[in-house]
């Protein structure tokens, strides 16, 4: 089975790029959306989160607004959440992949937007990075309730840039001149990847 990481820097479309991965019959798995089903009401994460962050925690789930407000801009704080969140999600994501190995499925995606910055290529057969130009990346991210420009940039700072991103990627997805674009740019990888088969063994790195 062959296993494509999809990621890329904010507001650079990756959501979009998944479903259109989900539209060519690739299962994708949401790393984003797994840490909000473990932060969320009877996830593994509440009562590990409500240890380490007192106070974010009502109604049984995770206030993320709150919580993010507490990690955000101290790297120590920030640091003991994802020593909670990773191997969790870790999990989650084995899952899905023995799920799919089950199933018997040719190609599956893996969502994982601080793909490179927790080095966790390794497990992965080839990379594809979505990117568009800064300025519409601007405007796509500061759209977002209760973005700024100093928040933009505090989170600029944590991931690595866009060119070098791409400098890693053996496919790199346009966002910017359409959705058609990136979909046909999406299919010519699938049919690639089809062609030349796995490269590496997925293994927990």
């Amino acid at each position: 089975m062959i296993i494509l990481g999809l990621t890329g820097s904010i507001g650079m479309g990756k959501t979009t790029a998944a479903d259109q991965l989900r539209s060519l019959g690739i299962p994708v798995y949401d790393a984003d959306e797994a840490v909000h089903r473990l932060m969320a009401k009877g996830g593994k994460a509440v009562p590990l989160v409500e240890r380490a962050f007192p106070n974010v925690v009502f109604g049984g789930e995770v206030e993320r607004a709150r919580l993010g407000a507490r990690v955000f801009g101290d790297d120590a704080a920030l640091k003991r959440l994802e020593a909670i969140l990773h191997p969790l999600v870790k999990d989650q994501e084995l899952g899905f992949v023995r799920r799919a190995r089950r199933q018997r499925r040719r190609i599956v995606a893996l969502d994982i937007p601080l793909l490179f910055e927790v080095q966790g290529t390794a497990r992965l057969d080839a990379v594809a990075v979505v990117s568009c130009p800064p300025f519409l990346q601007e405007q796509r991210v500061l759209a977002r309730t209760g973005m700024t420009h100093g928040k933009l940039a505090g989170i600029r700072r944590r991931q690595m840039p866009d060119p070098e991103k791409r400098r890693h990627a053996d496919f790199v997805i346009p966002t910017g001149a359409g959705k058609r674009l990136s979909l046909r740019k999406l299919r010519l990888a699938v049919q690639r990847l089809e062609r030349i088969g796995p490269r590496r063994r997925y293994r927990a790195a």
